[in-house]
């Protein structure tokens, strides 16, 4: 039997929590798992596991946001919660990329899209986006693309 897609991870994940009583967590996979099928409903298509990458990368990135501001804003109690709540998101994506693979996968990209310099940013952004999607984190991603291009 071919391996369980994203979506049914969620379900089972969801399904997992109400059995073991995990509120928590409860909370954190019906979030995810309702952010999937709000778009599927809005767009009246199957989300594919790329989709739901995604839409699991967005949520990440909020929280992440979220939590900075939280810290910023002196609100311990908030941001470890928004922290909580990226360790059970981060459970559905990939393995993260070491800093070596992604070194390597930009130059790559640099040399497979004939990159002269930083007004070819976007052309090396387009090809590693859908190698790294839910690898890496995105801005981390940008600025070594930039060092990368600046020399």
């Amino acid at each position: 039997m071919a391996a369980e897609s994203l979506k049914e991870q969620l379900s089972t994940a969801v399904k997992n929590a109400m059995r073991n009583k995990d509120k928590d967590r409860l909370v954190t996979l019906r979030m995810a798992q309702s952010a999937v099928k709000q778009i599927e409903i809005d767009e009246r298509r199957e989300l594919s596991d790329d989709d739901v990458l995604k839409v699991l990368d967005k949520m990440l990135k909020q929280r992440r946001d979220a939590a900075a501001q939280y810290d910023d804003a002196g609100r311990q109690e908030l941001a470890d919660k928004e922290r909580a709540e990226m360790v059970i998101i981060e459970e559905f994506m990939p393995a993260a990329l070491n800093e070596d693979d992604l070194d390597a996968l930009i130059r790559e990209a640099i040399s497979s899209a004939d990159a002269q310099g930083m007004q070819d940013m976007g052309k090396v952004m387009g090809v590693l986006k859908p190698q790294v999607l839910g690898r890496v984190d995105m801005g981390h991603l940008s600025k070594k693309v930039k060092a990368a291009l600046a020399g």
